[in-house]
């Protein structure tokens, strides 16, 4: 339910000429609900006036859109972020210091400077735009980093004016006013090949811009070692929580290239390298040398607490690249990873199984001689793990039964991806029933049943690519949802489509 404050402001911000003339007189205090007011309604007039005016020094989207439980509305308005508001934010701050820049060119006195810093951290779409009008987090790199070098630009081009004007000053003078106006954007960045290069001039330009950007978390897909390098050099190391480099196919001789840039990140929690093109199977003396000097270098990342190595090959070779590490890892990403007993005999006996919160062995076949060291590892991770991704695992309605009873004693578990494994609908309800008393968990993404896709009819029998019968599929559907509302766990999702549906991030968890 809306609040009365929350509907009073709605009515306020649609008139953009009387809020305009009386913004002055508006307590500070109501800045906050007018601007997710006018972000609702996508007010973008109003919107611009009120961040061009804001009173306090930070101005953090997800902290507004996501409410502050007094005034909260049920939509999830930071989950479906209109482009244009975020737009809006943006040319909001930018309104804001051209018209301090334009008033140290004309000599005015400056005013007491609120906003310090724009906190647009919070989304990870993965750089894909999902509806036309909300904004994917790669234009929103590209927007804020042509931002940066347009107010970069903008400000050389006014002091360059003040300097002839004032033949004599002192420059030092000139450059202190320069300075005086900062906001700092704060943001995730998602960066390739086509956005390279704009990002690269933001970042060098950003020390001495009064737009100066700042990372939190950064995605780089299908770069080079040389643009890699170059991006880790420019940011800065106290404040990068995240790197995610994907499809970068550098191997280990390149990934041992790149780490020693990475140990200047002293509060680095997590390091995503999946596609890194390492494969373990028969390593040359050379190569082997390389897998020991990479084990040692992620062994330099102090704060290190999720790491993911999806689709590489390492089998058998698990303890050696963690083994080195002296605080245990809290996410352990291996999806597609061809191990071995003795990868998961070593994670079950490790510094790491009792803090584990994320486990992802997806593609990995936990049918076979893997299901036992698999049941150890879930026994004892059972106390902490909230996120479970055995997605691919061979996982046939027998196994299931064998794993049911170490799930269930997973009593935080939030999360469990089963996708594409051979499951019937018998032992998909099986599941759901023996899971009901798991209070945490809020979201399990199953199969579609055998008897959903024809010529599946039974575990052995291969699945006819791309078919399924609707009418069954639609008819199982029902009854999972009826089976939920019966136990009154209509909080719990249970759904078969991952494409809106994702595993949490472990930095979110």
């Amino acid at each position: 339910m809306l609040s009365l404050l929350f509907i009073c402001s709605r009515k306020l911000v649609s008139d953009h000429g009387s809020l305009r003339s009386a913004l002055h007189l508006i307590p500070k205090e109501l800045y906050p609900v007018l601007f997710r007011a006018a972000f609702l309604d996508q007010k973008t007039l109003v919107l611009q006036d009120l961040v061009q005016r804001w009173p306090f020094p930070v101005l953090s989207l997800q902290k507004l859109l996501q409410g502050d439980g007094r005034h909260q509305q049920p939509l999830q308005l930071y989950e479906r972020a209109s482009k244009l508001c975020v737009q809006t934010v943006i040319l909001g701050v930018m309104a804001y210091l051209r018209e301090a820049l334009a008033g140290q060119k004309e000599g005015r006195p400056l005013r007491k400077q609120r906003l310090r810093l724009l906190d647009m951290t919070g989304t990870h779409d993965g750089g894909l735009e999902q509806r036309p009008d909300t904004m994917s987090l790669w234009s929103r790199t590209v927007t804020l980093a042509k931002s940066c070098i347009d107010i970069a630009r903008r400000q050389c081009r006014e002091m360059a004016q003040v300097s002839k004007r004032r033949k004599g000053s002192n420059d030092a003078a000139l450059s202190s006013a320069a300075g005086s106006v900062c906001v700092a954007v704060r943001a995730d960045l998602f960066v390739n090949s086509t956005s390279y290069g704009v990002l690269r001039e933001a970042l060098q330009v950003s020390a001495r811009s009064p737009l100066c950007l700042q990372c939190r978390d950064i995605w780089a897909e299908e770069l080079s070692l040389r643009s890699t390098v170059g991006l880790l050099e420019l940011l800065n190391p106290t404040g990068l929580r995240q790197i995610d480099l994907r499809y970068n196919n550098l191997g280990l001789s390149g990934l041992n290239a790149l780490l020693p840039y990475m140990t200047r990140f002293s509060h680095l929690q997590s390091l995503k390298l999946p596609y890194s093109n390492i494969d373990v199977r028969r390593l040359s003396p050379a190569a082997e040398e390389d897998m020991q000097n990479f084990a040692s270098q992620i062994c330099q990342l102090p704060a290190l607490k999720e790491l993911n190595l999806g689709s590489s090959r390492l089998s058998g070779r698990i303890q050696q690249l963690l083994g080195g590490l002296r605080t245990p890892l809290e996410s352990v990403e291996l999806a597609f990873c061809c191990l071995l007993p003795a990868d998961l005999h070593y994670l079950s006996r490790s510094i790491h199984v009792s803090s584990l919160r994320k486990l992802d062995l997806s593609g990995n076949n936990l049918s076979g001689v893997l299901l036992q060291p698999f049941l150890q590892l879930l026994d004892k991770a059972c106390s902490s793990l909230l996120c479970l991704d055995v997605m691919d695992c061979k996982l046939r309605d027998s196994t299931l039964s064998a794993l049911t009873p170490a799930l269930c004693r997973c009593r935080c578990l939030r999360y469990l991806g089963l996708l594409d494994n051979p499951l019937s609908g018998q032992g998909i309800r099986t599941l759901l029933h023996s899971s009901l008393h798991l209070a945490d968990l809020q979201l399990v993404i199953y199969p579609l049943p055998l008897e959903c896709r024809p010529g599946s009819a039974d575990e052995s029998s291969p699945a006819v690519i791309g078919f399924v019968d609707c009418d069954k599929e639609a008819q199982f559907k029902a009854e999972v949802q009826e089976a939920l509302v019966r136990a009154q766990r209509t909080d719990m999702v249970w759904t078969a489509d991952m494409v809106t549906r994702h595993p949490p991030e472990y930095l979110s968890l």
